[in-house]
């Protein structure tokens, strides 16, 4: 087999209204971690990249010099923001992947990192949605929770009313997130409770109820990548059997958006680079940000047919205890979206996962993991297989 790129080190700031902290301190803190994971001085680090899609939220507008502040032995060396809408985290760690690949690096400091809560509500809507398309007034005008809303709609006319399943995906989130002290929401909701529209439970973007909706939230989240030589000289090892990443067309005009090709055709490259099928899989940590999105991605994963993709959650396949969990971190739904850290934190927490030291979310005997973190509405679309590396 041939040698890749590995994750060495992780960090992770808790998720949440992380008042009190701006975002220089988030990327410190979830840096500093990983650096003393590794046990490394700062200066062997060739190079370090930050996922960051700011989009107005944070007046931090040279954001990837921050990561300079969390010691002087990384004073000089190059430094680079990557920004690709919600999956920003990802492009950094697949940009740092590359430095390596190229030889240009060994040792890669990755950081994923958002400031939200500042802002309010309207503001973050707003900003986020400036990664729609802008030169279309019809879509110009549409926010994520609508853009979203859309998929749901298409997806009753196409095949059924998938509301049911997606309550069922945010108990299940809910569920998981109680297990994990890092996430920003800590609140057990039932089936009941998610699938019923109320007072406390509103419609935001018909039919999308705010039970399908990822969460504002600050953090930060870190890892170290190493060369297959130099990883080979830490205790902890864990790497990418396979990357895929596919971008589509950004109008919806020009797409199917129900079909998720984007997506599908990234996580199926995937599985075709790592020579595996889906039922070799031991967790996946994916994308989210709205619980149509997590529905549509059980069918991208290969896990049931287009249109059937609740079956996976009757059957028990994607719950916590079930052959294949999905999001034992929580997700997006609960974990949090903390929009430019959640790609980082997506493959720290299956890091950890695959080293045995998630805690009270870890899967027993986890060796082999998929990460899918999207950019927009399936538009920039990364699938990691992540392997364990035992010695």
């Amino acid at each position: 087999m041939a040698e890749h790129v590995s994750i060495v080190a992780s960090g992770h700031t808790r998720f949440g209204r992380l008042d009190g902290q701006n975002l220089e301190d988030l990327i410190v803190a979830a840096a500093t971690e990983a650096i003393e994971e590794a046990a490394i001085v700062p200066a062997e680090i060739d190079a370090v990249y930050l996922g960051h899609f700011n989009s107005g939220m944070v007046s931090d507008g040279f954001a990837s010099t921050l990561i300079h502040q969390t010691h002087p032995g990384l004073r000089f060396k190059p430094a680079t923001r990557c920004e690709n809408a919600c999956a920003s985290g990802a492009a950094a760690i697949y940009a740092g992947i590359n430095a390596i690949r190229s030889g240009a690096a060994e040792l890669v400091l990755v950081v994923g990192a958002e400031k939200m809560t500042a802002n309010t509500t309207a503001q973050v809507t707003q900003a986020l949605a400036g990664a729609g398309y802008q030169n279309n007034p019809a879509e110009a005008g549409l926010s994520f929770p609508q853009l979203f809303g859309i998929a749901a709609r298409g997806y009753a006319e196409r095949y059924r009313d998938p509301l049911p399943a997606m309550a069922r995906i945010a108990a299940k989130n809910h569920a998981n997130a109680l297990f994990n002290p890092l996430a920003h929401m800590h609140r057990e909701a039932s089936f009941e409770f998610c699938n019923t529209v109320s007072d406390k439970n509103p419609e935001i973007a018909p039919p999308l109820r705010l039970t399908d909706c990822s969460l504002i939230t600050d953090g930060a989240a870190a890892i170290i990548l190493a060369s297959p030589e130099r990883a080979r000289r830490f205790p902890r090892e864990v790497a990418f059997r396979a990357v895929s990443q596919v971008n589509d067309f950004l109008p919806l005009e020009h797409r199917d958006f129900i079909a998720f090709e984007g997506p599908r055709r990234a996580i199926q490259s995937a599985y075709a680079s790592a020579g595996i099928v889906v039922d070799q899989l031991d967790f996946a940590e994916v994308h989210d940000c709205f619980t149509i999105a997590e529905l549509m991605i059980y069918e991208a994963m290969g896990l049931a047919p287009q249109g059937e993709g609740h079956r996976a959650l009757e059957d028990g396949t994607v719950l916590r205890d079930g052959r294949l969990p999905v999001n034992l971190s929580g997700g997006l739904k609960a974990k949090g979206h903390p929009v430019g850290a959640t790609g980082v934190s997506m493959h720290a927490l299956a890091f950890r996962q695959l080293t045995g030291r998630a805690g009270d979310i870890q899967r027993a005997g986890a060796e082999l993991g998929l990460v899918f973190n999207m950019g927009g509405a399936a538009v920039a679309n990364y699938a990691s297989i992540l392997e364990a590396k035992r010695a």
